[in-house]
């Protein structure tokens, strides 16, 4: 179990209030919390903190597959052959559907634990006191007794009762119904999975697991059964594919049986011609292609929340990426303070430090801490009370005993706050702006300190100006995501000129505007007046942002037709988080955002989310690809054998030969999620228009080749039928896996990137494999090798042909959309 030490706690039993002490011998618990030892006694006797999920059986899952529409047209087709006195047919259907059901069994299977990999690694973390000691640990270990540690932004991660400090403000909306958040005092209980909306507290774990008020803790991956855009246009398609087959199967059957066919024949002659061109791969594509991409994803520090975002991901054309931490390297470094009513910069210094919590390793707070000359300076303190940060507030506070039991208060934070507070003469107010607008134009953030003996007012001690350096690859990431068309959008609470600082330093430009310019007095439920929209559109960066303020931005830009993503690691961004298409917790964002977002970042800075996009944009194309080959394959097939039937009045292949190419179909199509795509330089979107047209002369051009070899064989070569069917078949197998070649891209097929080893190994091997039937006569009558050298020239001269007619398509469907903007 991996745990971080994350600093020491100075509070003793003599501080706790009576009722604490009680709830803590209750629970044979301690102010130091529990031992190692004792943990893992109660974690063997109480089990893990998470609901036991129901597993289904594997094997009721794998005899899922063979029920359902598809299924259930196989096993119809299998009885008539049964029936008919049929043998090699039946045992080649049995062999199709044992062959589905094992693939479609295998991909969930893949996908399933891809998932949940990702969920492991998105597991809630709780920072728990064992040993005397503050460690992180994964909220799965808590037991009854712990002590841990409740702060701004935290799911809480089981049930407990508050022992410790001023007040915890907890959002329990989703298991009480309540709309706004409640205040929580010592000896409260808080319930897991609500979540912390202001205060800091310590608590005692109480129950547990299955033994919550909740039953189960948060989840952070998302098990909506919510289905993406772009599934439910290839699910369309899927649709779309089973009506035009179903459809001309029927006309089939109708022609056939005036003619005098056999009416079993026929029937299991048109099932297996319908089930070989329905797309019975499709979930299995769609679920392996995604969950493979996740796992690419979360190797490069980018967790998805849930599988169905790539698309939003690929096609996002806006980020709004906040400054700290993303665009500048969250390293704080305290800078030369401006002393007003301190002695000196030390006891300014000190006083900030005694306002900060070192166990919780804020970034600003460690900045100050470090910034003391001697850390010994603090042992002659006590913090009695902390109040932290929080975004309305805008400041910490603390309430301080030094050694010879003289009480104050000391705080820090905003400077306009903090000067407030102390009511300076109107000359002292303009000289602190003057220097905190100097600070600012240097790219400095400013704190204020200020401090209060009791019964006094505030007294302005100083200003602490601090540093955080735009991170080194952060320029040239902005330019490498304005080359895949994405604006990036500066989000920062700083002042303006801090702001307009380091976005010139950072090449966005100085197009900055604080956001109370759009959104003072308009409701987050309001639309902004279109010339407002437009302006927030064109700027280049927003400064004295609030989070509330970033909801609203989001709003303002999808009401202009963009994509929009936005980055956040607080509480108070989980709206923002939500309402965006791609919203991005950030690396050592709050368990309530990383709960709200698309996608959750392990590492810092902007280039993750360029290669995450980059990432998504490929995933996309190897689906677009699956769609247009999977449609023009369908149009092949059903068009040709059903015109050829009615034309030549005879079976252009048998229902073996149907089968196998099922079968030989479907393992490339499986490798396709693994296959190298162009990348698109511009967000992509789901174009059903481009694919249905692609996909329709593709599959145009196929049933004329089709045809045209069908008499070479019968005019030419003066073919038997039996023969003839087994050429068909050979020509129908190369044909459409060639076809693969050229749906898989935009360009021509022989350019970069080439397809993937995998997925060119699996064509050419079950093209060959087609090669070797027909050649040596396996359940198909032979065919001398030079008619099987034929039919792969011919393939090969008509994949061009066909080439060149999607690059003419593609062409002149760019040029129409041109002319559209």
């Amino acid at each position: 179990m991996k745990e971080t030490v994350i600093g020491e706690s100075n509070s003793s039993s003599s501080t706790l209030p009576p009722m604490a002490r009680a709830l803590l011998d209750e629970l044979g618990s301690g102010p130091d919390g529990l031992t190692d030892a004792e943990a893992k006694e109660r974690l063997t006797k109480y089990g893990p903190n998470a609901l036991e999920e129901r597993k289904e059986s594997p094997l009721l899952k794998f005899l899922g597959y063979f029920w359902g529409p598809i299924p259930w047209m196989i096993e119809v087709a299998a009885v008539l052959s049964a029936v008919v006195g049929h043998w090699v047919d039946l045992i080649i259907i049995l062999v199709l559907l044992v062959f589905n059901a094992v693939v479609g069994f295998w991909q969930e299977h893949q996908a399933a634990n891809a998932v949940e990999a990702l969920k492991r690694q998105l597991a809630l973390k709780a920072r728990v006191k064992r040993d005397g000691k503050w460690r992180e640990i994964d909220a799965a270990q808590l037991v009854p007794g712990d002590v841990v540690r409740l702060r701004l932004g935290d799911i809480i991660p089981a049930d407990v009762k508050l022992i410790e400090g001023d007040y915890l403000s907890v959002d329990q909306s989703a298991l009480t119904g309540e709309s706004l958040p409640v205040d929580k005092k010592v000896g409260d209980a808080a319930y897991s999975s609500s979540v912390a909306k202001q205060g800091e507290m310590v608590a005692l774990v109480t129950g547990t697991g299955a033994n919550t008020y909740f039953g189960k803790t948060a989840k952070l991956v998302s098990t909506a059964k919510s289905v993406s855009h772009f599934q439910k246009a290839v699910l369309m398609i899927g649709d779309y594919l089973i009506y035009l087959s179903l459809g001309l199967a029927a006309l089939l059957l109708v022609t056939l049986l005036v003619r005098g066919e056999p009416v079993l024949t026929l029937f299991q002659f048109a099932l297996i011609l319908v089930v070989a061109a329905i797309p019975v791969a499709m979930p299995a594509v769609l679920s392996v292609t995604m969950a493979i991409g996740a796992v690419i994803l979360a190797r490069m520090k980018a967790i998805l929340t849930r599988l169905e975002s790539i698309e939003e991901m690929a096609g996002m054309d806006i980020l709004c990426s906040d400054k700290t931490g993303t665009l500048t390297q969250n390293k704080l470094t305290l800078g030369e303070p401006a002393v007003f009513g301190a002695e000196d910069a030390q006891e300014l210094i000190l006083a900030g430090a005694l306002a900060s919590k070192e166990e919780d390793r804020d970034a600003i707070d460690v900045a100050v801490l470090n910034g003391l000359d001697d850390p010994a300076d603090l042992e002659g303190y006590r913090q009695e009370r902390f109040i932290p940060f929080d975004p309305i507030r805008k400041r910490t506070e603390a309430e301080i005993e030094d050694s010879g039991g003289k009480r104050f208060q000391v705080t820090k934070g905003a400077p306009q706050i903090v000067v407030d507070m102390c009511h300076l003469k109107e000359g002292a107010v303009k000289a602190v702006n003057a220097k905190v607008n100097e600070f600012a134009a240097k790219g400095f953030r400013t704190l204020g300190v200020a401090r209060r003996e009791d019964g006094e007012d505030w007294r302005l001690l100083g200003l602490l100006p601090l540093f955080d350096p735009p991170r080194e690859d952060s320029a040239a990431t902005i330019r490498d995501a304005n080359e895949h068309g994405i604006h990036v959008k500066m989000i920062t609470g700083d002042n303006i000129a801090i702001a307009r600082e380091i976005s010139a330093g950072l090449g966005l430009g100085t197009n900055i505007h604080t956001a109370d310019e759009f959104f003072k007095d308009v409701p987050e439920n309001e639309n902004l007046r279109p010339e407002a929209a437009d302006a927030v559109e064109r700027a280049e960066g927003f400064a004295e942002v609030f989070p509330e303020h970033k909801f609203q931005i989001v709003k303002a830009l999808q009401s202009r037709g963009h994509i929009v993503g936005m980055t956040g690691d607080g509480v108070n961004d989980a709206p923002a988080l939500k309402q965006a298409d791609a919203g991005i917790a950030v690396s050592g964002a709050t368990d309530a955002a990383r709960a709200a977002a698309a996608m959750v970042l392990t590492a810092p800075g902007l280039s993750v989310i360029v290669r995450a996009v980059e990432t998504a944009r490929t995933i996309f194309e190897r689906m677009n690809s699956y769609a247009i080959y999977r449609i023009t394959e369908t149009i092949r097939i059903m068009f040709f054998v059903v015109a050829a039937m009615i034309v030549y009045k005879f079976y252009p292949i048998t229902t073996v030969m149907i089968i196998l190419l099922a079968l030989l179909n479907d393992l490339p199509i499986l490798t396709i999620a693994y296959d190298n795509t162009w990348l698109d330089p511009r967000p992509v979107r789901w174009n059903m228009r481009r694919v249905l047209t692609i996909a329709t002369v593709l599959g145009l051009i196929g049933v004329v080749e089709t045809f045209g070899i069908l008499v070479i064989a019968k005019d030419w070569f003066g073919l038997t039928s039996a023969q003839m069917q087994s050429f068909i078949y050979l020509k129908l197998a190369v044909a459409g896996h060639l076809t693969l070649f050229v749906a898989r891209t935009r360009r021509p097929f022989l350019s970069k990137p080439y397809t993937a080893p995998i997925l060119a190994g699996a064509i050419l091997g079950t093209q060959a494999v087609a090669a070797l039937i027909v050649g040596f006569g396996w359940l198909v009558a032979p065919i001398p090798w030079k008619y099987v050298g034929f039919v792969w020239a011919y393939c090969l001269a008509w994949v061009f042909i066909e080439d060149w007619a999607k690059l003419i398509v593609y062409r002149r469907l760019e040029l129409k959309a041109a002319r559209l903007h």
